[in-house]
């Protein structure tokens, strides 16, 4: 295996997918790819991990992978893909293609300023949420005298109707909020403000 002297900076890095259990007994790996299409994990090609060391991934079936190593060795028992469960494949930035109008890189949008029309700055996108009902921004709040407050949006037009990545920002509508007290299991009141 090829393995850098100290662990890389994947910070600008496209995370492609992440090592789950192992699938039978002869080193085969349940695969989690977080592209939008599978099968481009493995046309990528080469991948790494956190620690510089150089990865291949082979589709075996439906979530299923066997990986080799930089040499060209496959993962071939258990034990071994036991101790690979959580590792974390990425590919540089340069290695992947232009996006179309509309789509953008997860990591393209980290360290955004998040700001109203108004100009009011709301922090800096810092995570972006997946689970699959939609994407979502974690935008962490600007200091403020410590009264900023973090703020998750969803990712769609109507509360994200402008992305200037030239300008390092982006424009934020956040959705109008409710809040709810008193007991929600149904035996007493519940307030509802907006």
């Amino acid at each position: 295996m090829t393995t850098g002297s100290a662990p890389l900076d994947v910070s600008k890095d496209i995370l492609v997918a992440t090592v789950g259990r192992p699938h039978g007994v002869k080193g085969l790996v349940h695969l989690f790819a977080a592209t939008d299409d599978p099968a481009s994990v493995e046309e990528i090609g080469t991948l790494h991990d956190e620690r510089g060391t150089v990865w291949r991934v082979e589709w075996q079936g439906h979530g299923i992978a066997r990986l080799f190593d930089a040499s060209g060795r496959p993962v071939t028992d258990r034990d071994e893909a036991s101790r690979l469960v959580n590792l974390k494949l990425y590919v540089g930035r340069d290695c992947l293609p232009d996006t179309d109008e509309d789509e953008f890189y997860h990591a393209d949008l980290i360290g955004l300023r998040a700001e109203t029309r108004e100009g009011k700055v709301l922090g800096t996108v810092a995570v972006i949420h997946d689970y699959g009902a939609g994407v979502s921004l974690e935008i962490t709040a600007a200091e403020q005298g410590g009264k900023g407050q973090d703020l998750i949006v969803p990712f769609t037009h109507a509360c994200v109707p402008e992305i200037l990545f030239d300008q390092g920002r982006i424009i934020v509508e956040p959705p109008h909020e409710v809040e709810v007290e008193g007991d929600l299991s149904g035996k007493d009141d519940v307030a509802v403000r907006s």
